[in-house]
């Protein structure tokens, strides 16, 4: 197979691409835990650093710092010893995460890839993927059923 070189975009579009992954990677982390937080609340009923923990495959002092983060950024009300709690802007973000999984992970079920690898993907193109990409992934999710 012939490699072919992929032209340079222009210098402003690059760097523009290259915020744009910089801002997913900014926020993805505190997605990941607001919408897990989310999950255990719509699940159990409750969200506790332990189960958190366990599910992230991350330390309870990991978590720890983490809740503290996202409790000074409006996301979460913690208080010691119970269960984590989102505030209206952790449930707004926690829902958009959530959808975004839900299409990316629906898209690339639709496209074949099997659910063990489709569940990964998601994962991580969640975070990444434009608001174009989403609707279009939508609107072929729509367009098969």
């Amino acid at each position: 197979m012939v490699e072919r070189k992929v032209p340079l975009p222009d210098t402003e579009t690059h760097a523009a691409q290259h915020a744009s992954v910089r801002r997913a990677h900014e926020t993805e982390l505190v997605e990941d835990y607001v919408e897990l937080i989310g999950e255990l609340l719509d699940n159990l009923g409750e969200a506790r650093s332990v189960d958190i923990a366990n599910r992230m495959g991350v330390s309870k002092a990991t978590v720890a710092n983490m809740v503290k983060r996202l409790g000074e950024q409006g996301l979460v009300e913690a208080e010691p010893y119970r269960s984590l709690f989102l505030t209206d802007a952790g449930w707004r973000m926690a829902r958009q995460s959530r959808t975004r999984h839900a299409v990316v992970f629906e898209f690339l079920r639709a496209m074949g890839v099997s659910e063990s690898t489709a569940r990964i993907d998601a994962e991580g193109i969640e975070h990444h993927v434009s608001e174009e990409t989403l609707a279009l992934m939508r609107e072929y999710i729509r367009s098969i059923r």
